[in-house]
C-alpha cells in the first residue's frame, strides 16, 4: 500500500488485466521510454475507464514499486476487498460444480499467486486462505498470479477448520494434498462439488485439517527430491479434476 492506503498493482499483465475487470484506478503511473506498442494499447484501455496514465521518470517508479518486476507500469487502487465463501459457492451453477481451493498456511506471496493463477485457469470457484500464516495479496502474489486475482475471489478466514466443516456441510467433499495421503489422486472420482486443501511449504497440512479431510491425496514422485511445491502441486490436482470434468476449455490467447 502507499502512504494512502491505497494497494500498488505492479506489472503489465496485474495492471492491464484489473482495468480490463473494471476495478478502479485513482492513479496510473507508467515509465518515459515504454514501448510505444504497449503504451498504445494501455492508453486505449485506460481511456475506456476515464482513468488518465502518468507518465514518470523510470527511476521515480522504481522508488515507488515494491516489487522489483514493475515492469515500467504502477497504479494505485482503493484496498481490495476479500470476499465472503458464502460468495464463491454461489459462483458455481448446477452444471458446474463448485471447485475451490483452500491454503493451509502458504506463507510465499509468489505461491499464492501462481495457486490463484492455476484456479483461474482450471475454472475454479475461488480460494479460501486464513488471516494468520498466510501470505497476503501483496503486490508479490498479484504479480505472480499474472492478473488472475482480478478474477478469482479470494476469501480470508480465522479458522479454516470450522470453514472445511462448513463446505462439508454445503455439499462439498474435502480433499487434502499429503505426500503420504492413502489414495492417488488421479484414481479418485473429482468430478463433485471439492474442496481441494493445499498445504504450506515445508510443512504441509495442518493435524486438525488433516482430520477434516475426506480424503488425502498423494502425487507419485519418481525422482530424487520427494515433493512438489505447493503451487506445482495445486495445478497437478486442479487440471485432474478439470480432465475429470471433461470441460474444453478455451483456446490460450
Amino acid at each position: 500500500m502507499d502512504a494512502e492506503g491505497r494497494e500498488q498493482i505492479e506489472g503489465r499483465n496485474p495492471v492491464m488485466e484489473a482495468l480490463l475487470a473494471g476495478r478502479t484506478i485513482d492513479r496510473l503511473l507508467v515509465a518515459e521510454g515504454t514501448a510505444p506498442a504497449f503504451l498504445e494499447k494501455l492508453k486505449a484501455l485506460a481511456g475506456q475507464r476515464n482513468v488518465r496514465i502518468e507518465l514518470v521518470d523510470r527511476a521515480r517508479l522504481d522508488g515507488l514499486a515494491r516489487s522489483r518486476a514493475h515492469q515500467g507500469v504502477l497504479a494505485l487502487a482503493p484496498t481490495r476487498t476479500y470476499a465472503d465463501v458464502h460468495d464463491i459457492l454461489t459462483r458455481a451453477t448446477q452444471t458446474d460444480p463448485a471447485l475451490v481451493v483452500a491454503l493451509d498456511g502458504v506463507e510465499d506471496p509468489q505461491n499464492l499467486g501462481a495457486i490463484v493463477r492455476s484456479c483461474d485457469a482450471a475454472g475454479a470457484h475461488g480460494v479460501v486462505l486464513t488471516e494468520r500464516r498466510s501470505a497476503p495479496l501483496g503486490p508479490g502474489a498479484v504479480k505472480a498470479s499474472a492478473g488472475a486475482v482480478e478474477h478469482v475471489p479470494v476469501a480470508r478466514v480465522v479458522n479454516l477448520t470450522r470453514t472445511l466443516e462448513e463446505l462439508k456441510e454445503a455439499g462439498l467433499w474435502v480433499y487434502g494434498t499429503d505426500g503420504q495421503g492413502d489414495r492417488v489422486y488421479s484414481e479418485v472420482d473429482l468430478t463433485g462439488p471439492a474442496v481441494i486443501v493445499i498445504g504450506g511449504e515445508g510443512r504441509g497440512l495442518s493435524r486438525l485439517v488433516k482430520e477434516r479431510c475426506d480424503f488425502l491425496l498423494r502425487i507419485p514422485m519418481f525422482g530424487r527430491v520427494n515433493s512438489l511445491n505447493a503451487s506445482a502441486a495445486a495445478a497437478v490436482i486442479l487440471f485432474e479434476v478439470r480432465r475429470q470434468r471433461g470441460a474444453a476449455g478455451r483456446p490460450a490467447p
